[in-house]
This record gives structure tokens, sequence and C-alpha cells, in this order.
């Protein structure tokens, strides 16, 4: 019986070594002429478990990893060799498709990511033998305000930040008047340790165009930006050979499918300006200026790109359309939570047993996120605190760890879910490894149009500084939260509206390490520059 040998060939299995595995599998089924299918697919989301290889044979699917090169001879002879004894770097073995019976993979419910290291993202056929461009056929015998409602039922929010929801932002802008419209795709991933953009768009490119095609079809939209960061070349490379493809295909140009919709696609890659995020920067970046931001109204659906109706969305929330027309609104509401349906995907890194990426319904609590998915602390380490939305996030202590990661829930904790899918474990004191870490981030990349971001942030990171130095007084951390207040409530866009949410959590939090640097001259932790 032919087996299928899957080896995740994305950026993460790239860096790992995959391509030496391939390389080395490709040579030894070759040379003994094994009855195997050699597939490419993007990333699983184990990326702590890379090169990962995956053998389906006989409905049997056994997943190995990490895997070398010299591994690959005793990996093939096991499973051509009853006889043979089954190498040790198996690491799970199940006749469920989830894979239920390893808690990474087990504890996820995968939408957006559901082909990732499971097909060739490079092949077409592959897409379609998967229900691939299915639910746009569906919206194309729908009228346009129906599928707007079937997006509202579902409860979808904007993944990208402040959540608004996604059915209501196409009625605005199905609503509009004026032509043309426009759509945005924010691939502008720009937050250090996410890569949810990128591992979506790597390992399943056409899933992100189908859902941009039915928006077009719901709002009126005749053509498609997909503003993403030049730093990712193999994401790039896929939208562009998925383009081609889905052309040949029929499903983009002139009339797609005999609907009368008329859509084209542009890849527009960003020079890595963190700013360019935020979507008035972005469109301004789009139409060839600098990316700063401009005040807001009127909103991008109203007035946007070059002064036309704009939607703009990020990937993961055009990513969750097709599915929710195929298996109903309704279903993708029940996972969530009651004002927010479906899964959210979660980058974790850290100081943790397993990072990746994972997928889990809205509404899951961050103890389950660290100690189910990710195997808690990684070397024995006491968990301390978590960081949610990048450095634009604030932490989470462990008192806290029942917390539900859902919009309104973190919110009420301090963080701002701009983007909440960066976990960092810290275990050290986190108020120098948060706070001053992000701030050197977020103060780097202000793009200088307002002063509050631009002078606040860099004040914030000196004071900071003082008091790791043991400079700092009393009357600092007055002036810290003062004009942390300042700062958000002043700047013209996010980035400096939250940049102060990682000092003003741990000041919330972890008060008595700010006052032993102050009053006492000593770091709780031992790891900054006195005591």
């Amino acid at each position: 019986m032919n087996s299928i040998i899957r080896v995740g060939m994305s950026t993460c299995g790239l860096a790992a070594g995959a391509q030496a595995v391939y390389t080395a599998l490709e040579e030894q089924i070759r040379r003994h002429r094994l009855p195997v299918t050699l597939v490419r697919t993007g990333c699983l989301g184990a990326c702590h478990r890379e090169p990962l290889v995956e053998v389906i044979q006989e409905g049997v699917s056994t997943l190995y990893g990490p895997v070398t090169p010299l591994a690959v001879p005793t990996l093939l002879e096991s499973h051509s060799n009853a006889a043979a004894r089954p190498p040790q770097l198996s690491w799970v073995v199940s006749r469920q498709h989830n894979r239920a019976d390893y808690p990474f993979l087990g504890r996820q419910v995968k939408v957006t990511t559901r082909l990732c290291g499971l097909i060739d993202p490079h092949s077409l056929d592959d897409y379609l033998a998967n229900d691939g461009y299915a639910a746009l056929r569906l919206a194309l015998k729908m009228k346009p305000e129906a599928i707007v409602k079937t997006v509202l039922d579902s409860h979808l929010r904007g993944r990208g930040g402040a959540g608004f929801p996604t059915g209501q932002k196409w009625e605005i802008g199905r609503q509009q008047p004026a032509f043309p419209k426009y759509l945005i795709c924010n691939a502008d991933e720009g937050d250090p340790g996410a890569f949810m953009d990128r591992t979506m768009i790597e390992g399943d490119p056409h899933r992100l165009l189908e859902g941009m095609l039915i928006a077009a079809w719901a709002i009126g939209a005749s053509k498609g930006y997909i503003y993403i960061r030049a730093e990712y070349p193999l994401a790039v490379k896929a939208l562009h050979e998925a383009i081609r493809q889905a052309r040949t295909y029929g499903v983009i140009g002139r009339n797609i499918l005999g609907s009368g919709l008329d859509f084209e696609f542009v890849v527009k890659e960003g020079a890595g300006a963190f700013v360019c995020g935020e979507e008035t920067a972005l469109m301004h970046s789009i139409e060839g200026y600098r990316g700063m931001p401009s005040m807001r109204p009127p909103y991008p659906s109203v007035h946007g790109l070059w002064g036309q109706p704009t939607n703009i969305n990020n990937v993961e929330t055009y990513a969750s359309v097709p599915s929710i027309l195929l298996n109903g609104p309704d279903w993708f509401a029940r996972m969530g939570t009651a004002k927010s349906g479906g899964t959210k995907a979660v980058a974790l890194t850290g100081a943790i047993q397993n990072s990746g990426l994972v997928e889990t319904p809205i509404g899951m609590t961050v103890r389950e996120m660290i100690y189910d998915i990710a195997g808690g602390c990684r070397d024995g380490r006491t968990f301390k605190a978590v960081q949610l939305g990048g450095p634009s996030g604030g932490c989470i202590p462990a008192e806290l760890l029942d917390t539900r990661i859902d919009y309104e829930d973190l919110r009420a904790t301090g963080p701002s879910w701009v983007q909440a899918a960066w976990s960092s474990w810290m275990t050290r004191p986190v108020w120098w490894i948060s706070p001053a870490t992000s701030l050197t981030f977020t103060q780097d990349e202000s793009c200088g149009k307002c002063i509050p971001c631009r002078v606040g942030t860099r004040k914030l990171l000196h004071m900071l500084t003082a008091i790791t130095e043991g400079r700092g007084t009393q009357d600092d951390l007055v002036r810290l939260n003062s004009l942390c207040d300042t700062i958000r409530k002043t700047s013209l866009c996010g980035l400096g509206q939250t940049a102060p949410n990682p000092v003003q959590t741990t000041m919330r939090y972890f008060a008595d390490e700010y006052h032993a640097h102050v009053n006492q001259k000593r770091c709780v932790a031992g790891s900054c520059r006195i005591g």
C-alpha cells in the first residue's frame, strides 16, 4: 500500500533543518523505489518538534520529530518492514484526525489553520480536494446582504485588535454608494514573537484568497490589497503562486464563475515598519506615502484607500469566513463566548515546554493555555507572568491564570488585546523584561508624527532605565503612572495609545518590585544592575 509522508517546510521547519530531512527522504525513497508519496506541507503548529515528519500508512498517522537526516533510513525501514524496530523519534501515533491523544494538538479546534500541515500549500488540487472554493461558489449564489447577515450571526469579530464585529464593518462598507471599493488584508505582522499570519499564508494561502473574494462579493469591492511584510519571503511567494493558480482556475479576474463579480489582487510588500500595522498608516504606505497614521473619523469603511470605501481585516478574520459559510453561523458562534464566536490563533513563545502556533475556541483560560497546551514552564521554573498582545500588551500574573482569553475578560485585567497572540512566559522580574524591552521596541518604531508617542515613550524608557540602575525615586513612580495615562489618552494611533500597557499592568500587579528598586535599591530577582 502506498504511504504518504508529509514534511513541514514552513519557515520554522526550514530553520530547524527540514530541507536536509526532505532531501534525505527523497533520496532514500528513490534509491529503494519505495511506494511513498512525499509531500511538502506548511507548519502543523508544533514548532517545538521541528523538523516534523508525518507518516500516514493504512489509516494510521505517526508524527516524528525532531527528525535528522541520519534518522531517515531507520524511520523508513520501520514502516516498510514490519519486523523492524520502530525508531525512538515517534512523537504521537493516532487514528484520530485531530490527534486528541497528544495534549498540544488534542485541545485545539482548527478552523483557520485546519489545512496547515496537511496539504501542499503550492497545490491548488490539494486545496480543492478539501472543499477549497466551495464556500465562494456558495456565496456567489447568495445575495450580498445575506452573506453579511451570516457573518454577523456568527459573532466573528476582527482578530486584528479592537474586536469590532466583522459583519457590522462589512455592512457599513456594503451601504456606501461610492465606487470603486477596496479590500485590504492587513498581514503586516510586526509584533516580535508573532507568527500567525506567516504560518497561515505559508500553509494555506488559498483560504485567505477565498475569504477575501467572499468579502468582495458581500461589499461590492473590485480590488484587494494584501499588505505583507517583505521579511516573509516564503509567504510572499506562496501568495503570488496562489493568485496565479486561482486566476487559471477562474476565481480571479472578470465575471468570476459567471457571477458578475470582477476582482483583482495586489500583493504589497511592506518595509517592516511596525506602525504600518495601524490601518491609516498602512493605507498611506499603499498609496506611496510614508506610513504615518491619520485622525479618525472618517473611518476607512467610508473614506479609505484613495478616498474610497475600504474594508480592512487581518488574515485570521478573512480566513474564518469560508468555514462560516460552509458550516453555518451557529456552528461558529457556539465555539466561542456569548459575544465572540469561533477560535483564536495564538503564537506561544518563551520559557515554556511547547512553543508553536495553536488555535483554540475563544474563552479558553490562560491556565489551560499554559499548562494543558504549552506544557507548563520549562526547566522546572515557577510561573510568574504571561504577556499577551506583544510589545503593546500587558502582563497577567499567576493569580489571574483563570482569566479567559476573550476580548472583554482580558481588557478587565489591563492588557489591550491589540493582537492577543504573542505569549511570552517570564520568570525573571517582569517589569524589566516586559516594560523596558517593549518600550525599546515601540519607541524605536514610533513614526514620530505625534509628540505623546515620539517623546513620551522615550521618557518612559529613560525613567525605567533609571529605576533599574538604582537612580529612581518615589516621585518617579508617580510621574511614571501619570505619563502613561497621558500617552494613552493623547497619542494619535494605537501604537502610542497602547505602548504604556506593559508599564501600567506591571505597576498594578508587581508594585512591590518597583518599590524595592526605588526604596531599597534592590532587585528582587537579582537580574538588574543594582542589588
